[in-house]
């Protein structure tokens, strides 16, 4: 993944309402920090940076003063409602450093007919350089039958990358696609488990043409007016 570039500005003052002042201004309060450097308070400009952090483990190039300092993205504050950043947290790397991160796994390919694809690891945690940490972790699971199981031991990492995962973490799963028959069945099954009953209609079911039970039909008469007048 290259560089993504965001020119920071020095940030002097601090608390809720200047953090509100900043984020009216399109911008993000953010810290720097690592590397047993004091913590640096900037502000980041609001559509780059989330346009950057769009990507897990982005590799961010803060420029401030004429400076430059690798970083990741170590914590992202963001609104619960609004979709803004409210905060970043950013940890110093160097280029010829090893870093541990959380890499998204993704499928490739499409398995047997009739089966079930399950991603039962989102991630995997891997130790890699700080200048080649990739995008996804794939997994081909091109023709793969109904039990087959993909192991994090089985991945298939990129060229230097270390697991940190548990090699016996199940990563994609193959299951066979269940039926609507075996479906309803194990559903009846399990609302008769939890004890759960339906109640059938009371009195006999209406014939085709024949109105419900307690309620009337409309009839016609030649006695009696009309209630027109």
């Amino acid at each position: 993944m290259p560089e993504i570039k965001l020119v920071a500005e020095p940030r002097t003052q601090f608390g809720k309402g200047a953090a509100r002042r900043i984020r009216r201004d399109r911008k993000i309060p953010a810290v720097l920090y690592g590397h047993g450097t004091s913590p640096v308070h900037i502000t980041l400009p609001g559509h780059d940076t989330m346009m950057a952090l769009k990507y897990a483990n982005a590799l961010l190039s803060i420029e401030l003063d004429g400076d430059s300092q690798l970083a990741l993205a170590k914590d992202v504050q963001r609104d619960p409602i609004k979709p803004v950043i409210e905060h970043v947290d950013l940890v110093v790397v160097r280029r010829d450093e090893k870093v541990t991160v959380d890499v998204p796994v993704t499928t490739q390919g499409e398995a047997a007919g009739e089966t079930v694809v399950t991603v039962d690891s989102q991630t995997v945690q891997l130790e890699v350089l700080a200048t080649s940490i990739p995008e996804h972790v794939v997994v081909s699971v091109e023709g793969l039958e109904a039990g087959t199981q993909v192991l994090a031991s089985q991945l298939s990492l990129p060229e230097g990358a270390a697991l940190i995962t548990d090699g016996d973490a199940l990563v994609v799963n193959i299951t066979q696609q269940i039926s609507a028959e075996a479906l309803e069945a194990e559903l009846a099954e399990a609302e008769a488990e939890a004890g759960i009953e339906h109640e059938a209609p009371e009195g006999p079911l209406p014939t085709e043409g024949e109105a419900p039970t307690g309620e009337a039909t409309a009839e016609t008469s030649d006695e009696g007016g009309s209630d027109d007048s």
